[in-house]
């Protein structure tokens, strides 16, 4: 389970993911697999969570590794670039961005 931590010092990832209501459930149940088949699995990884908006136009998606070097690792396995091929043919856009934790309330 995430847990948000200032000072944690791993890398957090938020991926945002457009969709649309036709393709929202296909692309949830994908990103469900490759976390529970795939990334899960890798060396570094920590947590992650994935959300979907009322609308079913979005998801949202908070990961967290060990390291920077760790996630980027994941994305360049065989099984993740043709995984994230499928993907995204699921969605008009998808952005995963790092992030370091500045504050928790």
């Amino acid at each position: 389970m995430p847990q948000i931590i200032k000072d944690a010092h791993i890398q957090t990832v938020l991926t945002t993911f457009e969709t649309s209501p036709a393709s929202a459930l296909d692309l949830m149940e994908a990103l469900q697999a490759a976390y529970a088949e795939c990334i899960s699995k890798q060396p570094g990884f920590i947590a992650a969570a994935l959300h979907m908006n009322d609308a079913q136009t979005r998801i949202a998606n908070y990961s967290q590794w060990e390291k920077r070097e760790d996630y980027q690792a994941m994305l360049r396995t065989d099984e993740m670039r043709k995984r994230n091929r499928e993907i995204n043919n699921m969605c008009k856009t998808f952005e995963p961005v790092m992030y370091d934790v500045q504050g928790v309330y």
